[in-house]
């Protein structure tokens, strides 16, 4: 199903979407940078959070990786006896 709905773009943007765009696909080109530009928000979203969160658990993830390096030595050692 559409919607008919009523857009105002500057003259320059309907210059440029008349420029890529074939006779009469318009509707089809502003769809597709809609749902591009949508989903490009939620991955730069999601890219927030994941570094918010690597941030927040740095220091806890640097004590793991030292501890399991440690425990990884000894047993590279254990096997050259």
């Amino acid at each position: 199903m559409h919607c008919r709905i009523n857009v105002t773009l500057p003259k320059e943007t309907v210059r440029l979407l008349d420029h890529v765009s074939a006779k009469g696909s318009r509707s089809r080109l502003i769809n597709e940078a809609v749902r591009r530009y949508i989903r490009g928000m939620g991955r730069a979203k999601l890219r927030a959070l994941l570094k918010k969160g690597a941030h927040h658990r740095a220091e806890r993830d640097r004590r793991l990786a030292e501890e399991w390096f440690l425990l990884n030595e000894e047993a590279w050692q254990g096997t050259k006896s």
